[in-house]
């Protein structure tokens, strides 16, 4: 009998001694496989944007920009990699690979020394420390959103069209941050148009925070209706109108857009529309099945030689997907412009896997002729 007690003490201490290994092996894999930066110093070529970058850009048009663009694939090795500037705040983020703190102190030690060495340029070295959010995200990694230091400013405010349109940022929720930086070609386009009244009516769809109502309120349009499902973000939209003293002439409707065809006929037709969709949003909008039933829509909603402005950024779908469905949905009464380029912070190694902005126009009539921009 205490031969037995015995033997099955020592299976037991066995198996318990296998299920610790088991653990570490489990651990030791999983930390493996959890992807991690292995530029410990920083990768060179973000580190000479940081040091080039020495005031808002050039046109002084904006203080807000992306400074460095690793996901445009013309840095090997950064593709993870951006880092934005919401003045006074930098923020770098990390697409699916966590940064280690030396990394992370490389990059602060960088734009501390970029703000010390431009102390006598007020645009940047008028706060008097420096702010950085780091953010990383993405599928294989633990989604973190963190203040390294500094002091955010309440409310957050940065500013397009020389101070003229002023929005609302916030670094510290989600993913997105209240103004896509990509879309400012888009933009002053609208407020363009807008100041010359060749467009006087906009409909903003898919509006998020309204920026585009912003441009084109300011640049001098008479009307913009904008809608988002999302309250959250319309509201985060009025209080852009409220900053910028333009809330008379928009509206905003918190509606499904599949649900509003009716609403939107009544208050059209329009000179121009905004079409600028989640590429995929579960229960909302996904691109492929869902952007051929807004398009068939438009010359309803449209007046004669009025504009579409449609965008798409996704990846795996180029510019054929929407010049294909623009002439399967509306034929030949749709006419395309042209894809308008993005910002050159942005540049992309490969345009068709980058943001696409398409602009048509509206000719119901047979004979089609060469539009001018």
């Amino acid at each position: 009998v205490n031969s037995t007690i015995e033997h099955r003490s020592l299976h037991h201490r066995a198996a318990q001694h296998n299920s610790i290994h088991m653990r570490l092996l489990l651990l030791l894999l999983s930390c493996l496989l959890q992807p991690h930066s292995t530029n410990s110093l920083g990768h060179p070529a973000l580190l000479t944007s940081i040091k080039s970058f020495h005031q808002p850009p050039s046109s002084s048009v904006a203080d807000a920009c992306r400074i460095f663009h690793g996901r445009g694939g013309l840095h090997p090795g950064a593709d993870h990699l951006t880092l934005d500037y919401y003045a006074p705040v930098f923020l770098l983020t990390s697409f699916g690979v966590e940064l280690e703190d030396n990394e992370l102190d490389s990059y602060c030690s960088a734009l501390c020394e970029t703000l010390d060495a431009n102390e006598d340029d007020d645009d940047i070295s008028q706060q008097h420390e420096l702010t950085i959010v780091y953010q990383c995200r993405g599928a294989n990694t633990t989604a973190e959103t963190r203040l390294l230091c500094g002091t955010i400013p309440d409310p957050h405010i940065v500013t397009e069209n020389n101070g003229h349109d002023q929005y609302l940022i916030h670094l510290l929720r989600g993913q997105n941050h209240g103004l896509f930086l990509d879309m400012s070609n888009g933009r002053t386009w609208l407020r363009n148009k807008c100041q010359t009244k060749d467009i006087s009516s906009v409909l903003n769809l898919f509006s998020y925070t309204c920026a585009f109502s912003v441009a084109a309120l300011n640049g001098g349009a008479d009307k913009v209706v904008n809608i988002d499902m999302s309250r959250g973000a319309l509201k985060v939209g009025q209080r852009n109108h409220e900053l910028n003293g333009i809330s008379s002439k928009a509206s905003f409707l918190s509606h499904d857009i599949f649900k509003t065809w009716g609403k939107m006929k009544r208050a059209g037709p329009f000179d121009c529309i905004v079409v600028d969709p989640p590429s995929y949003q579960k229960g909302s909008f996904v691109a492929k099945k869902d952007y051929g039933k807004v398009i068939r829509r438009l010359p309803s909603l449209l007046n004669e030689d009025g504009y579409a402005l449609l965008c798409l950024n996704a990846p795996e779908m180029n510019s054929d997907f929407l010049l294909d469905k623009v002439k399967e949905e509306c034929g030949t009464e749709m006419v395309f412009v042209e894809r308008l380029e993005n910002p050159s912070t942005f540049q992309s190694a490969f345009s068709e896997r980058a943001l696409k902005v398409l602009l048509f126009q509206y000719q119901p009539s047979d004979d089609v002729s060469s539009v001018a921009t």
